[in-house]
């Protein structure tokens, strides 16, 4: 489709015929439009579809998190599904008082028939004395403990004084240097390195291997987490509060939705597998399991995209199961051959009144004041325990008293509202513009870019539109694609400084497409890119297409070749980001059902449970051996969908684009909402 004439704006109830009897509905979903304070798909420059020629389908999506299934996909291509729920750990043998007993009177006869090796014994008494030495065969023999008389300054001779205790005493005494440089000399405990090797064949499984069967330790442990109903965030930060370990061992390759059923793997590091494997005894709504040692971590980026099963409950589509079916099925093939435009969704721009990109563009024009007024303002659609303290900070900017009203999980407004009660007001009762913006600093790091990187992607959005209403899909000199022979990764990024979709974008490099590079036809639509805003992005050579950009950040005061700011987390760098994204392996299935609750989907989880109870002969639902249920029949249609997508690419808009629906919060899409 290139004819640029076609790819009109469509708004959501333009997107089939209505009969008579949806005619009360539509003027209902009008008022509520009009009253209506929330953002919309056009705010954000989400306007066009691909295909507006063809009819969509009304649906309610995530009406139950199970109907929302998300499995990474790794590096190498393969989908992530949890296929186990780790180990079972073997109990350790009881021994009897008789047992332990004898086992230490055999180890203290052990010890008191033991004699260093003559000239072992002959070094250490001629560098502690024959009376020190004596006292170091007393520890080893009794479990009592000494310092040495003399004190050793240089720290190589103490090195070796470690050395030769071990060596001279089996590695069964620990030495430790003092503050004065003598040496305090004990018996080693269970758990020093004298007993590392019987701890390894303690973990041995019935072939030998160590680890309970996963073989040598390595510095990370890499496992599969399947989460219901909790954000990536959410769930690590369980794991490390009941591992008491810092957030930072813990790594993952990107974050996925709360109202949802996801798997994906997660690194960790400094723990013992025995202890992240007891978890699951404790987790809720969380499973973990498929373990593997490797030698690096993950880190954000390290996959190549998602795969979605999304349940569409309520279908509708003027007035028979057929059309449903046919305009599924069209839909699904234009889907497959022609894409999505790949816009930024809705949900990077918040749930608010005021969407982030209006508060990003005022942190990139230094405007400290504006900005802090406009994330504590008092909007129509906000938490509504925010409501409070919002009002108080309009009526009397008491920072302090506005504080206490204040959600503790309003975390940007806490932290402005903390920084300004503890600063001093001007003699008018004001704040100086340093004081906002020494507030605005005080934000997370990760909220504080969230900001600026918002309004990249109302820009890029935007342009996204503007492109494809001028050329449709047609490849026109000027366009940029990326060019593979300059990309190479850049030093020094802290992963989680960047968002999975930005953070990619800094590893490439774009070059523009020339007319001999169109009629080769090296390149189709799926290589084009667009960049965001920035000062390391190339911006197309296409005049046309670069005017675009000039006209759009000069009306917000800006140059979008002068991206650099004195603050460096305003300071923009720029990405790029494909056109057009195409879903991989689509497919669908219309169900029909009668219960609202009922499951159409089973998930990683239920699978795995009841394969497991099939082979041990125990009871199972042979419905949950599938990813599927069986079509039950019933009054009400559902449209499953399963497809693939790449990294930062939204599933809403792919269902955007098959259903010709509203995406924003208060649009006709039910509860759309996912972090990818």
């Amino acid at each position: 489709m290139s004819d640029s004439a076609d790819l009109t704006v469509k708004r959501p109830l333009d997107a089939h015929v209505e009969s008579s009897e949806n005619a009360a509905k539509k003027l209902k979903v009008d008022q509520r439009t009009q009253i209506d304070c929330g953002i919309h798909e056009a705010d954000v420059g989400i306007t066009l579809f691909l295909s507006p020629g063809l009819p969509g389908f009304r649906g309610q999506i995530k009406q139950r998190y199970t109907d929302f299934l998300v499995n990474e996909i790794d590096q190498e291509g393969n989908v992530i599904h949890l296929t186990d729920r780790g180990f079972k750990m073997p109990k350790k043998p009881q021994r009897s008082k008789e047992e332990v007993n004898a086992e230490k009177e055999s180890e203290a006869a052990r010890r008191q028939e033991f004699n260093v090796e003559p000239e072992l014994r002959r070094e250490l008494v001629e560098i502690f004395g024959e009376e020190d030495v004596s006292k170091i065969e007393s520890v080893f023999r009794m479990a009592n403990k000494m310092e040495t008389a003399k004190n050793f300054e240089d720290k190589s001779v103490r090195t070796k004084i470690h050395q030769l205790l071990r060596q001279a005493f089996n590695n069964e005494l620990e030495s430790v240097t003092t503050d004065t440089n003598t040496f305090k000399i004990a018996r080693s405990n269970k758990n020093s390195r004298t007993n590392k090797q019987e701890k390894i064949n303690q973990t041995r499984d019935a072939n030998g291997v160590e680890n309970w069967g996963y073989g040598p330790s390595k510095d990370f442990i890499h496992f599969t987490l399947h989460k219901e109903n909790k954000d990536t965030m959410e769930a690590v930060n369980v794991i490390t509060k009941l591992l008491r370990i810092p957030s930072r061992v813990i790594r993952y390759a990107g974050t996925k939705d709360r109202r949802a059923v996801t798997c994906q793997r997660v690194s960790i590091s400094k723990i013992g597998l025995d202890r992240l494997n007891a978890l699951n005894r404790t987790l809720k709504g969380m499973v973990i399991g498929n373990y593997n040692f490797s030698d690096t971590s993950l880190n954000l980026g390290d996959l190549k995209g998602n795969e979605f099963v999304v349940v569409i409950r309520d279908v509708t589509a003027s007035n028979s199961e057929v059309l449903v079916e046919e305009i599924v099925s069209n839909g699904c093939k234009s889907l497959s051959e022609n894409g999505f435009i790949n816009y930024f969704g809705m949900q990077r721009f918040g749930t608010f009144s005021i969407s982030t990109h209006t508060i990003g563009r005022e942190l990139l024009l230094s405007n400290w004041k504006k900005a802090v007024e406009l994330i504590l303002s008092d909007q129509e659609n906000v938490l509504p325990k925010s409501k409070e303290a919002r009002k108080i900070w309009a009526e009397t900017k008491d920072a302090a008293l506005a504080l206490k009203q204040m959600p503790r999980q309003c975390l940007a407004e806490n932290a402005l509202l903390y920084s300004l009660s503890n600063q001093r007001k001007e003699e008018d009762g004001t704040y100086s513009e340093n004081a906002y913006y020494t507030a605005i600093m005080k934000i997370p790091r990760n909220l504080r870019t969230m900001y600026v990187h918002a309004y990249q992607s109302y820009v890029w959005n935007s342009i996204a539109s503007k492109r494809i209403e001028l050329h449709g899909l047609k490849l026109v000199v000027g366009d940029l694609v990326i060019d593979n022979e300059k990309s190479v990764p850049i030093a020094g990024i802290d992963d989680e400084d960047f968002d999975e979709d930005v953070r990619e974008a800094q590893f490439i490099r774009a070059k523009a497409v020339t007319q001999e590079d169109i009629d080769s036809g090296k390149y189709t639509m799926e290589d084009v890119v667009l960049p965001s805003p920035g000062f390391d992005v190339l911006y197309p050579s296409n005049e046309e297409l670069k005017q675009l950009y000039v006209d759009m950040l000069k009306a917000d005061n800006m140059d979008p070749f002068d991206m650099r700011r004195k603050v460096r987390d305003f300071s923009l760098a720029g990405s790029y980001r494909t056109v057009i994204q195409k879903p991989k392996s689509l497919e669908y299935r219309i169900i029909h059902y009668e219960d609202p609750s009922q499951q159409l989907v089973n998930t990683d989880l239920d699978i795995l449970n009841n394969s497991r109870a099939k082979e041990s002969g125990q009871k199972y639902m042979k419905a949950k051996l599938d990813r599927y249920m069986p079509d039950k029949g019933g009054e009400k249609t559902a449209v499953v969908l399963k497809f693939q997508l790449g990294t930062s690419a939204y599933a809403t808009m792919a269902l955007r684009e098959l259903m010709k629906l509203e995406t924003s919060r208060r649009g006709d899409m039910c509860d759309v909402k996912e972090n990818i």
